[in-house]
C-alpha cells in the first residue's frame, strides 16, 4: 500500500539516509545559490512547497528517494530540519529485504561516481557522505540547457550522466564546463541518444 501522507514533524536532515551513492556537487551548489536568493520570509513555504519523499525503512529510519540535491544543498545552508512526505511504509522489513524491494521498485541507485554498481551496504548513511559524480552535474545543467526534457523516470538524470560518462572526457568537465556542456549537447541530439529517457530528438 502507498501512503502519501506528510508527515508535518519535522525530520533532521542529519537522520535522513540515502538510497543513491553520488549527487553532482555542481547541482548541490546551484540549490544553494537559489536557496540563498530566497526572500528568507518565504523560505518556509519554499521547504512545504518542497517535502523530502522518503521510505520509512528498519527502526523507522526516513530513507530519501528523492531530492538528495535539495537535501545536501540545505543542509550545507545550515538548514537542520526538513518535512518529508512517506510514500511507503516499510519499517516491518529486515535491512536485506528492503533494500531487494528498493531495487525491484527503481526506489535505490547504487552506482558509484565511475558509474558502476555497488553493494547496498556501500550506500553512505547520511546525505553529507554523498559522493561526487561530475558526470551527474553535466546532466543537470544539460537539461536546464533544454538537452533533454524532465521526465519521470526515476534516476533518468543518472542514465544520462551514464551516456555522457561514455562521451565526454572528464578531464574537459573539470577544465572547461561550457565545452563540456556543448559537447553533452551535441550528444544528446545524435540518433545515438534516443533510447534516454526525454531524449527531444536530433537538432535540426
Amino acid at each position: 500500500m502507498t501512503i502519501r501522507e506528510p508527515l508535518l514533524k519535522p525530520v533532521p536532515i542529519a537522520e535522513l539516509r540515502p538510497t543513491q551513492v553520488t549527487v553532482g556537487y555542481r547541482e548541490v551548489e546551484e540549490k544553494r545559490r537559489r536557496w540563498r536568493e530566497h526572500d528568507p520570509d518565504k523560505r518556509a513555504e519554499f521547504l512545504g512547497a518542497h517535502m523530502i519523499p522518503t521510505l520509512l525503512g528498519p527502526k523507522k529510519r526516513h530513507y530519501v528517494i528523492d531530492h538528495h540535491h535539495l537535501a545536501r544543498a540545505l543542509e550545507l545552508e545550515g538548514v537542520e530540519n526538513v518535512l518529508v512526505t512517506v510514500v511507503a511504509d516499510l519499517h516491518k522489513l529486515d535491512k536485506d529485504a528492503f533494500w531487494t524491494v528498493c531495487d525491484h521498485k527503481a526506489w535505490a541507485h547504487p552506482y558509484d561516481s565511475e558509474g558502476v554498481r555497488v553493494g547496498f551496504k556501500d550506500i553512505p548513511k547520511a546525505i553529507a557522505d554523498l559522493a561526487d559524480d561530475p558526470y551527474r552535474s553535466l546532466a543537470g545543467e544539460l537539461r536546464r540547457a533544454g538537452g533533454f526534457a524532465k521526465d519521470t523516470t526515476p534516476f533518468s538524470e543518472f542514465l544520462w550522466a551514464d551516456f555522457l560518462r561514455r562521451n565526454v572526457k572528464a578531464k574537459r568537465i573539470q577544465h572547461d564546463f561550457s565545452q563540456a556542456i556543448e559537447e553533452a549537447m551535441a550528444h544528446a541530439k545524435s540518433p545515438e541518444a534516443g533510447y534516454l529517457p526525454g531524449w527531444c530528438g536530433p537538432a535540426e
